[in-house]
């Protein structure tokens, strides 16, 4: 759905170079020369965003700001003004505009400011509707299980949610982290301001940077127009730093600082800006291991690592697992508008079984990978993955008991036969490495099976 976007302004010429642009970026655009009929507009049916200019013939811009806030608080307004009057338009941006727009402007900076506005907008409606989504249990919902383990996550969250302190969660990949850190936000007083989001890995310094302050127009070459930074836009709510283990050294000192005095520096900026902001990160690195080789700083940690919450893994908590695959089941059987009712036994207990290096993440992917392939009304052992599938075996027969080392060897035997003598894939069953396998194979006398 486009978001709704309003021009004000006495030119018609402006209203008409404005609408065709921000048409062509995909905006619903209406165009109004009196502040008046544009108010009355704004009544019947709320816009997004709105361009405002400062001089109309009948109202003052800084008049129909506070009208327009008081109609749909939501809205996002960009001043538009003359050189003469950037005081005004930076007065409107403390009663509440987003930005402003000096005349005579070029099309890209207004195209960035819209784009920065609709963030802002779409950023505030995936707030609003997660908090729909999540209601009943304040986010926890979403993390689905019943096990012990997940009882005293639960449990856990409750109890540091409320407290306006940092947080570091530490997990495996596919654990979880950034559902607990939504619930942790939604639990908090902070539920009403945003959830903000930043990946720390596979960034430069500079791009960090950026994303994270912000920068003054002008700071570097391609900066037109002034950009907010994520932790700036998330005023008021949560930032969660996913993967901070990946965070450059040269960011730690930043992040240390901004921790430490609640201030940013925009990049090419003069003026530090307070911020209100709760800090909640995560990482599946042992941040212990990395203090001890250099890579990670100490004060940052102890900054961060105000409270601690580690998540169990799938193979941890494995009475959850057929929770899981039902409601992965249920999500996936409507997403491919196909009717698959239920798992067979057998490949719910390889499903049980697997120890699931990518934990839940994992298990997502082979349910959903199973309703897409299966051609039966229940997912068999035929679904699974090739891999999976060799974790189901006949019972080893025999003449009566037999010493260990011969069922050690028998066994072998088998999943040498199921792998088709894939020896990586072997001992990955197996459970061992692929040294110690060859050994074995040397013990036993099978190195030669297969080819």
């Amino acid at each position: 759905m486009s978001l709704r976007l309003a021009i004000v302004d006495d030119e018609e010429i402006v209203c008409r170079r404005l609408s065709q642009a921000l048409t062509r970026e995909g905006f619903e655009v209406e165009a109004f020369i009196m502040g008046r009929s544009f108010l009355e507009r704004m009544v019947q049916q709320p816009f997004d965003i709105v361009f405002l200019d400062l001089r109309l013939p009948d109202l003052d811009g800084l008049e129909i700001l506070p009208r327009v806030k008081a109609l749909h608080a939501e809205t996002e307004v960009i001043i538009i003004t003359g050189h003469g009057s950037v005081d005004t338009a930076v007065e409107a941006m403390r009663q509440g505009a987003y930005h402003y727009v000096a005349k005579p402007f070029n099309l890209s900076e207004v195209r960035l400011l819209a784009k920065g506005a609709q963030d802002k907008v779409l950023m505030r409606q995936e707030n609003v509707r997660l908090r729909e989504v999540l209601k009943g249990d304040s986010g926890l919902m979403a993390i689905i299980g019943n096990s012990p383990a997940i009882k005293e996550l639960f449990a856990m969250v409750h109890k540091v949610a409320p407290i306006d302190c940092n947080i570091l969660i530490q997990g495996g990949s596919g654990t979880g982290k950034t559902m607990v850190a939504r619930a942790i936000h939604q639990l908090s007083p902070r539920r009403d301001f945003p959830f903000v989001v930043f990946n720390c890995g596979g960034f430069t310094d500079e791009l960090i940077t950026s994303e994270l302050f912000g920068y003054e127009r002008g700071a570097f070459t391609g900066a037109i127009a002034t950009r907010i930074g994520l932790l700036e836009s998330a005023m008021g709510g949560t930032v969660f730093l996913d993967e901070i283990g990946e965070m450059p050294l040269s960011m730690q000192v930043k992040l240390l600082h901004v921790i430490q005095e609640r201030q940013i520096l925009r990049v090419g900026g003069t003026q530090p800006i307070d911020l209100d902001i709760r800090i909640v990160a995560a990482t599946n690195k042992d941040l212990q291991h990395e203090l001890e080789a250099g890579t990670f700083r100490e004060d940052l940690f102890y900054r961060l690592n105000v409270i601690s919450i580690v998540l169990p893994s799938l193979a941890e908590r494995r009475e959850d697992i057929p929770l899981l695959v039902r409601y992965f089941l249920e999500k996936y059987s409507l997403a491919f508008h196909k009717q698959v009712s239920g798992v067979q036994s057998q490949a719910l207990h390889i499903l049980t079984s697997y120890h699931y290096p990518g934990n839940v993440r994992e298990l997502e992917n082979i349910i959903e990978r199973a309703v897409a392939l299966t051609e039966l009304g229940e997912i068999g052992v035929q679904d699974l993955p090739r891999d999976l599938q060799h974790l189901e075996f006949d019972t080893i027969e025999g003449e009566g008991l037999v010493p260990l080392e011969e069922m050690e060897r028998r066994y072998i035997v088998k999943v040498l036969e199921n792998t088709g003598y894939n020896k990586v894939l072997a001992a990955r069953i197996l459970g061992i490495p692929r040294t110690t396998l060859w050994r074995k194979l040397k013990m036993h006398r099978l190195e030669g099976r297969g080819g």
